[in-house]
């Protein structure tokens, strides 16, 4: 018997009695990271990386929750587990899992690029290799960060000079707070929607260090927006949160954005390609470290991770799957409190 297979409640390793992300309710969750599309609520109890725990207890609220530091391994029914860095977002880990001398290791969602917000990807040696494929096409390349964020910055300043706010729709948890982490704060203030404010609380107690954002109703003087970088969901477009930022010109940062014409169905000035999963290199690389000669995908392109794996000798299937794509924001923010946004 494989050592986790999918069922209808999510993967599940049987020997152990536990499901890795599960998206329908189970007693055991192992859960990779917060993204609610494998973070959900319902399960019993739940085991996750000690660095998300902050981030996790936000969304999920109270719930019976083990965590463990990466590394550390814990043994159930025989089987043992150990969680490592995945470089997604905050506390995001890829699943070991050990029995009998079988080593398996579920990814969930990561990166290979660094990210000041999160524990840079740990390649960990395996039989068995699970793993996402979102961006799993050759036209998937990412810029390197200096790059990228010089781009974000240039942008800012040159609406900055001409008095205009520039609004950057970005996913909450994760993105925003990596695009925070890494623009020049000194070109100006920076502005979040109620959704991003409290991710950025909970990442804070966790002890990531962010430079100063304010909610916009911490601003006294108006006359600041007009400097501002404001950092939004995809939600908040054509909201009337977002009318109190008249004459602005706006940006969407998405891996998405690496394809021509998605920035003019998003309708915004600027693309910017920025993702929290691994580029189509990247992915090639996390899988040849781990050393695995069987590979599941489990979501994204699918078949043509599978076919370009299969040409390279290595048993590769799919486990069919509900994780989604955050890229997008899909309703996955914190909604902020009211009076917040």
């Amino acid at each position: 018997m494989d050592l986790i297979v999918a069922t209808r409640e999510g993967l599940y390793c049987p020997p152990g009695g536990f499901h890795i992300d599960p998206w329908r309710p189970v007693e055991r969750a192992v859960i990779t990271h917060a993204h609610s599309d494998h973070a959900r609520v319902g399960h019993g109890a739940y085991l996750a990386a000690r660095a998300g725990e902050t981030v996790l207890r936000a969304r999920l609220g109270d719930v019976s929750l083990q965590t463990l530091g990466y590394g550390e391994p814990v043994t159930v029914n025989g089987v043992r587990i150990s969680l490592h860095p995945a470089g997604h977002v905050l506390g995001s880990a890829q699943v070991r899992v050990e029995h009998r001398g079988e080593v398996w290791v579920a990814s969930g969602d990561y990166k290979l690029e660094p990210d000041p917000t999160c524990a840079s990807f740990e390649p960990v040696r395996c039989h068995t290799f699970i793993t996402e494929s979102t961006f799993g096409l050759p036209i998937y390349r990412w810029q390197e960060n200096s790059i990228l964020f010089g781009e974000i910055n240039e942008w800012w300043r040159r609406n900055a000079e001409q008095g205009r706010p520039s609004v950057l729709y970005c996913y909450a948890f994760g993105k925003a707070q990596r695009i925070l982490a890494s623009v020049d704060a000194s070109v100006g203030p920076i502005i979040v929607h109620g959704s991003v404010a409290s991710l950025n609380d909970a990442y804070r107690r966790a002890g990531v260090a962010l430079p100063a954002a304010l909610r916009i109703s911490e601003v006294a003087d108006k006359s600041l927006l007009r400097r501002a970088l404001v950092l939004a969901p995809p939600s908040a477009q054509g909201s009337p949160w977002l009318r109190r930022f008249a004459d602005h010109s706006d940006g969407y940062a998405s891996g998405w954005m690496r394809v021509r014409g998605n920035r003019r169905r998003r309708g915004v000035d600027r693309g910017f390609v920025l993702s929290d999963h691994a580029d189509w290199p990247g992915l090639q690389q996390a899988i040849a470290a781990t050393g695995a000669e069987r590979v599941f995908v489990t979501h994204g392109s699918v078949h043509a991770m599978v076919r370009w794996l299969r040409e390279r000798g290595l048993l590769a299937e799919s486990f069919s799957t509900e994780y989604g794509d955050e890229e997008d924001g899909g309703g996955d923010e914190l909604q902020p409190a009211a009076g917040e946004a």
